[in-house]
């Protein structure tokens, strides 16, 4: 029994002691993304994977090593360090924010403070998926991506289109209205 200020006794319930397992729950999606190094745990002078979300070659040059990276078409990949990246920030800004500079880590893009840029971003290895999509759902796809992402897959629509991969009509009207573009001539 405990005292208590006012000087009446209490009993003290003592919860009974449990051995906690060592099953952890399964993560979401949502958990993983959440998961990143902290800034103490990411070192400057690692490399992450850069892909290139531009359609066509990408080059980058590095302002204080004069470092070419060179990209040669959509989805190649480069390692560059984190500290490099920091510095593309400042000098080559539009790379982040056309999308050219893409990240399979999202940690990547939130450590070097640019996730306004990557909002609604399509990830490489879906982007050719949009244009398999209904009507209805490429609208919903696209209407979400950011703009330079917008403008690769206005030139990735009249590439698929050039080749008959893309062919409905109700698909490409979809695409025009949603790029805000003309993606073929109409009489």
């Amino acid at each position: 029994m405990a005292n208590t200020r006012s000087g009446k006794a209490q009993e003290t319930v003592k919860a009974p002691e449990v051995e906690a397992a060592n099953v952890e729950a399964p993560k979401t999606e949502t958990a993983r993304a959440r998961e990143k190094p902290t800034v103490k745990e990411v070192d400057p002078n690692q490399y992450v994977t850069v892909r290139n979300g531009f359609q066509g070659r990408l080059v980058y040059v590095s302002k204080k090593t004069g470092e070419k990276y060179v990209w040669d078409s959509f989805g190649d990949e480069q390692d560059m360090e984190l500290s490099e990246l920091k510095r593309a920030r400042s000098s080559a800004k539009k790379h982040f924010i056309n999308n050219w500079f893409m990240f399979d880590e999202p940690w990547v893009v939130d450590y070097l403070g640019l996730g306004q840029y990557y909002k609604g971003a399509v990830k490489i290895e879906d982007f050719d998926k949009i244009f398999a999509l209904p009507a209805g759902k490429i609208r919903e796809a696209v209407s979400g991506m950011p703009a330079g992402q917008k403008r690769s897959a206005a030139y990735r629509a009249r590439q698929l289109i050039a080749e008959g991969a893309i062919d409905s009509n109700k698909a490409i009207t979809a695409l025009e209205e949603s790029l805000g573009v003309e993606l073929v001539e109409r009489a």
